[in-house]
């Protein structure tokens, strides 16, 4: 069993969904970043996903934009990211650990080289939000041949032919979004409507179902939940708490002004988030 089969198998025995954080490697700093994912863990994330610092997100809205460029301001490489997750990998062994990458960095480094470097140091999933699944079956088989889950976006309005893809390509988990749009848009609250993007995706079958996009609160990730989904994915509402103990604008590098303080909110917002996943 990989490392997500067994998470999901623990938590449904426990009658639980997963809550997963988002956080941006490097930001502000690589130790910063660390300290970050030792909170989120100790507060009870039940895996994560790291984002590997990139200078068009197109996914992403202002709040995580922000948070790519800061990394990169304070000197991220890949080659970093890669030593990070080494060090999340030893820490926390039995971690699932998910990357959202976009798809310049295996274009450049060579798509073989790049899932076997990042199966090397310890990732179990990567998701590129900007290769489709209809071009995503070189990247898919690439991954499986390293031992790497390769993800892939479920849009919340997909033509069948999309989800079979989906369905059929995303090994780990499947990443449903509840809504159009990019991260940390004004709509965030808006959390209607999951019951039908889960079910539109389980029509297809595949892996459990994640929720992103959109999830920003207890109520939101107990929404899709209850909608059936497998669990919830939270970045933009991370990042902001983030944002609040960083100092430094653009170009200088950021840093983290008081670490006691970022630790006591994210701890608290993350534990909060994690008793959500709970099953009424």
């Amino acid at each position: 069993m990989t490392r997500y089969d067994k998470l999901f198998s623990a938590l449904a025995e426990k009658n639980e969904g997963a809550f997963v954080p988002f956080l941006m490697l490097g930001d502000p700093t690589p130790a910063d970043a660390l300290e970050i994912v030792r909170t989120v863990v100790g507060a009870g994330a039940d895996a994560l996903e790291l984002g590997v610092p990139f200078s068009d997100p197109v996914a992403d809205g202002p709040t995580i934009q922000k948070s790519h460029i800061r990394a990169l301001d304070g000197g991220a490489t890949v080659d970093g990211a890669l030593e990070q997750i080494r060090t999340i990998r030893n820490e926390f062994p039995d971690l699932p650990i998910g990357l959202l990458i976009y798809g310049n960095v295996p274009f450049t480094r060579g798509v073989e080289k790049f899932y076997r470097e990042f199966a090397e140091a310890g990732a179990d999933s990567i998701l590129l939000p900007d290769v489709p699944v209809r071009e995503g079956e070189p990247f898919a088989a690439a991954a499986e041949t390293a031992g790497i889950d390769p993800i892939f976006i479920a849009p919340a309005q997909a033509a069948e032919k999309t989800l079979a893809g989906v369905a059929a390509h995303s090994k780990g988990y499947i990443y449903a979004v509840s809504r159009h749009g990019v991260t940390g848009t004004e709509r965030e609250s808006e959390t209607t409507g999951l019951k039908e993007v889960v079910e539109n995706v389980k029509r297809f079958g595949g892996a459990p179902i994640l929720l992103g996009f959109g999830i920003s609160t207890p109520q939101h990730v107990a929404d899709a939940i209850e909608a059936g989904a497998a669990g919830a994915i939270s970045g933009s509402a991370i990042t902001k708490i983030i944002d609040r103990h960083v100092e430094g604008v653009h170009p200088d590098p950021g840093r983290v002004t008081d670490p006691a303080a970022l630790a006591a909110e994210l701890g608290e917002f993350v534990s909060a988030m994690k008793a959500a996943t709970v099953r009424r």
